[in-house]
């Protein structure tokens, strides 16, 4: 599985923490940035994992900011792209169990490292149930077909 990940400066600590957890369990994980803590404007960087997991690039990846919601606005913008904002490992595994999200949401100023790397790996293991979830994703596919038509994301 090749994962993709990034945050805003808000998220830059636990996107570190993950980073090393990460290559600790071995994860193929890509760094989207930034590099520093350094103030940035998080939909640079949502567009950019969420882009890159939409095109096929990465099967999944992970978004980081002070709340969460930005990063889940932004990349929710994209087709085919089903992120999900998660704030304890019970939500991130209903959110692969259930919605098979492909890009997983941390507010990096409201949950813990610990809490944070809980989460990925509860993402991780996770399986998509499909069953009756496929169901509801496949109108959600419908919706998003209708709504976006024939636009190009970017």
């Amino acid at each position: 599985m090749r994962i993709i990940i990034g945050s805003d400066h808000a998220g830059f600590d636990l996107k570190e923490a993950i980073r090393a957890e990460c290559n600790r369990l071995g994860v193929n994980l890509a760094d989207a940035g930034p590099a520093s803590a350094e103030s940035v404007d998080y939909p640079d960087f949502g567009a950019a994992v969420a882009g890159r997991v939409a095109a096929g690039e990465f099967d999944r990846g992970i978004l980081i900011c002070g709340s969460g919601i930005g990063m889940s606005i932004t990349a929710n913008k994209f087709r085919g792209i089903r992120a999900g904002l998660c704030f304890s490992p019970e939500m991130a595994e209903l959110s692969r169990r259930h919605n098979d999200t492909n890009i997983l949401v941390l507010p990096g100023r409201f949950v813990s490292v610990e809490t944070g790397l809980a989460m990925v790996r509860a993402w991780l293991d996770a399986p998509f149930d499909g069953g009756r979830h496929a169901r509801r994703l496949e109108k959600i596919r419908l919706i998003e077909e209708r709504q976006l038509g024939n636009r190009v994301n970017g």
